[in-house]
């Protein structure tokens, strides 16, 4: 077997990677249910289920109840979402865990286009030996096949962005531009997709610009607004009747509520960076990267872009610079390696760098193949997939012993019922609970869902008092990864989900 490796890895290194890439990010559609963040659930497959089922969950349509008007989100990726599920309601396929399951797969076959055209593009700029290595990170990097089956923008624009990059890199030659179009139209897909990614193409066209190929900047923003007309445009048109509302509410929105959110230090995606990318190999693939400025400006100056004007902005987050990581990659392993075959130090000390690499394998593995299988959000996704097997549930309430109520997807209920929430353990979260039950009893909840590491019986006696019939239903554990990081770290909260039942509602437990 080890020969058997040795020889595709020398002879046939893409077939090998793509082979590795497929293997875990199977692992991933069939282990990794749940979500990762809101966004890639609340934002795409949320909003595009409610659509399906006549019910809009965020109120972006214009009519819906609490919508006055544009709400800065692109329909594009959700509606992608809407198609799909609209497809899967006329097969009659129902089941939101099955739904799910598709939803992977499809994410993780298109992720399989950044490492097939990430090795491409470092074999066209470098050689093999820079390619698979490249290949092999963009395949096997420790949390890539679990993020690469999330419903996220920042990963869903990555392929487009790599394609673009591509046309050019390898069909560039003088007097012909029908490569700078089509990488154009790929461009304008990612934006969107991701309006961020036009500080990307922003970064490319100056470089087009620095070259004096006019004819091709020229050609290359006319294919990129071929895609951003139709699509933001005409959606935008056919929803508000003006096109690209959307687009100028996201625009001030980000800028009204820049400080609103996660705001970090201008250096945090430098540690983003090292950390993710596992040191020391994170510190050789970044100085690399910063000596291709000269070399590979096609790459350098829009990965410059993007990297400085989001760590400029105030709010940050993660996943934000998740679209130029690939390139980072690519050119920190071509840089790196150009770097290595001339250095003195590096040739007397090749023992040293190969331990840096294993070290960085052990490591990268060890956390590879517990987080490709993660269970994510699993007490919320089971907690609405008990209640499923109960109809016409109207209201839910959510109260959370941690000051930090759940949301809960109501994707995996199959039913769009109003949900109180509040916090529980003080006297003003009892308060509500009390007023909650002076409402009419149609809008009383049929369940109450009790959410946190633990739950004190004073809290249901306090409960019992405006709801009198509370009878306890099951307890939905989180996941092991959950539990896993709350021991390592009691500020990780391990939250639970004990559901009681409304009895004078509900009388029976549904079997």
């Amino acid at each position: 077997m080890t020969a058997l490796i040795r020889k595709y890895w020398n002879e046939q290194p893409l077939l090998l990677i793509m082979t590795l890439a497929i293997v875990f990010r199977l692992l991933a559609v069939v282990f990794a249910r749940g979500w990762g963040m809101i966004d890639d659930h609340f934002l795409a497959v949320e909003s595009a289920q409610s659509w399906v089922d006549g019910y809009d969950y965020n109120s972006w349509l214009p009519g819906s109840p609490g919508n006055s008007g544009p709400t800065g989100h692109n329909f594009f990726y959700p509606g992608l979402h809407f198609l799909l599920f609209s497809f899967f309601k006329f097969i009659h396929l129902n089941d939101p865990q099955l739904k799910m399951f598709f939803v992977r797969l499809i994410n993780a076959s298109w992720s399989l286009v950044t490492i097939y055209f990430g090795y491409k593009i470092t074999e066209r700029l470098s050689d093999k030996r820079s390619a698979r290595i490249v290949g092999l990170l963009l395949a096997l990097l420790w949390f890539m096949p679990w993020i690469s089956v999330r419903d996220l923008v920042e990963m869903s624009c990555i392929p487009l962005l790599v394609i673009a990059i591509w046309f050019i890199v390898s069909r560039d030659q003088p007097g012909q531009t029908s490569a700078y179009f089509l990488s154009g139209l790929f461009l304008g897909l990612a934006f969107d997709i991701r309006p961020q990614t036009i500080l990307f193409s922003f970064g490319l066209i100056l470089v087009i610009l620095l070259e004096q190929k006019w004819k091709e900047t020229i050609t290359l923003v006319l294919g990129a607004l071929v895609p951003i007309v139709l699509v933001q445009g005409t959606v935008d048109y056919f929803i508000w009747g003006k096109p690209f509302v959307e687009l100028i509410s996201y625009v001030k929105g980000n800028i009204q509520s820049a400080q609103d959110y996660i705001t970090l230090p201008w250096y945090n995606y430098f540690l983003v960076i090292f950390g993710i990318l596992v040191p020391p190999v994170s510190f050789m693939l970044f100085f690399g990267f910063l000596r291709t400025w000269k070399k590979y400006l096609l790459i350098f100056i829009p990965v410059a872009v993007f990297f400085i004007f989001h760590s400029y902005f105030p709010n940050k987050q993660e996943r934000f610079i998740l679209p130029i990581l690939p390139f980072i990659i690519i050119t920190g392993v071509i840089g790196w390696n150009e770097f290595i075959d001339r250095s003195r130090f590096w040739m007397n000390h090749r023992g040293l760098l190969r331990g840096f690499w294993i070290f960085f394998w052990i490591l990268n593995i060890a956390f590879l193949i517990p987080v490709t299988v993660v269970y994510s959000k699993r007490a919320r996704v089971e907690a609405m997939i008990y209640l499923s097997k109960y109809k016409e549930i109207k209201y839910l309430l959510v109260a959370d012993a941690d000051n930090n109520p759940e949301l809960f997807p109501r994707f995996y209920l199959g039913q769009w019922p109003g949900i109180y929430d509040t916090f529980i353990g003080n006297e003003n979260s009892m308060t509500m609970i009390e007023r909650i039950s002076r409402e009419p009893v149609k809008k009383h909840p049929r369940f109450i869902l009790f959410t946190g590491s633990k739950l004190k019986p004073e809290t249901i006696i306090q409960a019992r008092k405006s709801f009198p019939f509370l009878v306890y239903e099951t307890t939905i554990e989180p996941g092991l990864i959950d539990k896993v990081m709350h021991r390592l770290n009691p500020i990780n909260v391990s939250r639970y989900a004990f559901i009681y039942r409304n009895k004078a509602l509900i009388p029976e437990k549904t079997p």
